[in-house]
């Protein structure tokens, strides 16, 4: 087969409208981090069909489905699929958007769950492999890290993969494509709270109080010199204010404002300066300002670093999925966060992207009007199933 004529394995194609039934019916039954019970009872409820060992609890509501090789024992994998949906309404008018007013799969996670599923679908029917995979349904991947929970429960000491693969799909990025390459894939998310504390006074008479409406703005300014003047301009780091408060009426000027925010770094040394000058920048523009601050930072997500060697095998594995002219080996890393980090801080692994399609009609991922793409599903099942063979081998 050439290059430029791969196609998805011929069972995920015979499969296909299925695997796309259960997609829709997750996509119109989203539940948010740690909620998500009548999703995890799908997932168990299909895995268990396909004479899957099964086992539910793990992070309240995981889900992870044990298939051993039929050519004796080997390696063990484990494959990755986030659950949650997002606290976003839905705005796309689909036949199946959300029944959940308030929640919506505005991330394709429903199509994630779908992928892995019809993976293990089709791996059971015929396991031709030596080894062992495990497929993991993971909640609350939105903001809550439900990776984090799963690995401090003991993820990987009951089910002691010698790998570990996820996968996005990634709206911008034509269907039958995928991208991926070995070092940082996406940042780490640290979140911060700023509380500046003044003296409050009638606003006619600002002299008499310490105004922290005046040195919450300055702060807000002095926060993007540390990325333009401490962090080396060859490494990556964000810093985003992204809520400011302070103050109930017109004529007072108020006691204290707060500014809330996050910071995006790939490296741990950029991360531990962010946070280092970040307190001392917001101290002492503070004091500058007769104020005093006092400052909450914490790390959420450590980046998303994937291992060369497994890297390798993802690569080839999607070679052998869509050809490899239809894969970006080099992809721009994103200062987005994902939790699967944490298990790639735990075992070797890769994290790769799936093309979804373009975005119009703000197609966008966290986006109201967003959809995944039924289309990219057999390309999804056909990547697990030959990263199983790649990682396992058929022989």
């Amino acid at each position: 087969m050439t290059d430029s004529n791969r196609s998805p394995h011929p069972r995920a194609t015979q499969l296909a409208d299925e695997f796309k039934s259960w997609r829709q019916h997750l996509h119109a039954h989203p539940e948010t981090a740690f909620e998500e019970t009548l999703t995890s009872a799908f997932i168990a409820e299909k895995l268990t069909s396909f004479g899957l060992e099964v086992s539910t609890g793990m992070a309240k509501t995981g889900v992870i489905a044990t298939l051993k090789g039929n050519k004796g024992d080997g390696k063990r994998i484990g494959l990755r699929a986030d659950m949650d949906a997002l606290d976003i309404h839905e705005m796309t008018n689909l036949p199946y958007a959300s029944k959940h007013p308030g929640k919506m799969h505005a991330c394709g996670h429903d199509g994630h769950m779908a992928m892995l599923l019809g993976a293990a679908k089709i791996l059971s029917e015929a396991p031709d492999f030596a080894g062992t995979v495990d497929f993991i349904f993971q909640p609350a991947e939105e903001n809550e890290g439900g990776g984090r929970e799963m690995v401090n429960e003991g993820l990987f000491d009951s089910h002691p993969v010698d790998a570990i693969f996820g996968m996005h799909n990634w709206p911008g990025r034509d269907v039958g494509t995928m991208a991926m390459k070995a070092g940082p894939m996406m940042a780490s998310y640290d979140v911060f709270e700023i509380n500046i504390d003044g003296k409050g006074c009638h606003a006619a008479m600002p002299h008499l109080g310490r105004d922290p409406i005046t040195a919450a703005g300055q702060v807000l300014l002095a926060l993007q010199t540390i990325t333009a003047r401490n962090v080396n301009p060859l490494e990556s780091a964000v810093i985003s204010p992204t809520q400011i408060s302070g103050g109930d009426t017109w004529n007072v000027i108020p006691d204290s404002a707060t500014i809330r925010g996050t910071v995006r770094t790939f490296s741990p040394v950029i991360q531990d300066l962010v946070e280092e000058r970040l307190k001392t920048v917001v101290n002492a523009t503070a004091e500058a300002f007769g104020c005093s601050a006092r400052v909450m930072y914490q790390r959420r997500y450590p980046a998303t670093i994937n291992s060369e060697s497994e890297t390798a095998i993802a690569q080839a594995a999607a070679y052998r999925t869509v050809g490899e002219g239809k894969v970006d080996p080099n992809p721009e890393s994103s200062m987005a966060s994902e939790d699967f980090a944490f298990m790639l801080n735990a075992k070797p692994g890769s994290y790769v992207l799936l093309g979804n399609g373009p975005t119009d009609g703000n197609c966008l991922l966290h986006n109201a009007a967003y959809n995944f793409n039924d289309d990219a599903i057999p390309y999804g099942v056909t990547y697990w199933i030959t990263l199983v063979d790649e990682y396992l081998g058929s022989a």
